[in-house]
């Protein structure tokens, strides 16, 4: 078996995306508030997932500075900044999120 540089669809792009908390605490101190976004947030990423854009996300634990971290899949780059702008915990300022050109390798 060999391993390409591609995915499933080679007419596809991927990114990644970091999402950046507004404190390093925020996974354990979130208030209700912050929580009902963050639940609005994991649903819209689940949705994408369902709709095949998102391949992975979730949070990323790292001691020292979380984030949330997504791989996507997409057609062109011009849909990933309204992918990230549409997301609620963005809109609600609660994060910020840089995405980042990906080279794929999927086993086939």
């Amino acid at each position: 078996m060999s391993n390409k540089i591609s995915s499933n669809n080679p007419s596809k792009i991927h990114f990644m995306l970091k999402s950046t908390p507004p404190r390093v605490t925020f996974h354990q101190d979130m208030t209700e508030e912050e929580r009902n976004i963050m639940l609005q947030h994991i649903a819209y990423w689940t949705d994408k997932q369902n709709q095949g854009i998102a391949l992975v996300f979730g949070p990323v634990l790292n001691p020292a500075a979380p984030y949330g971290l997504a791989i996507i899949e997409v057609e062109n780059e011009e849909q990933v900044p309204k992918i990230i702008e549409e997301d609620p915990a963005v809109i609600a300022r609660l994060m910020t999120t840089e995405f980042y050109p990906m080279k794929a390798i999927i086993k086939l």
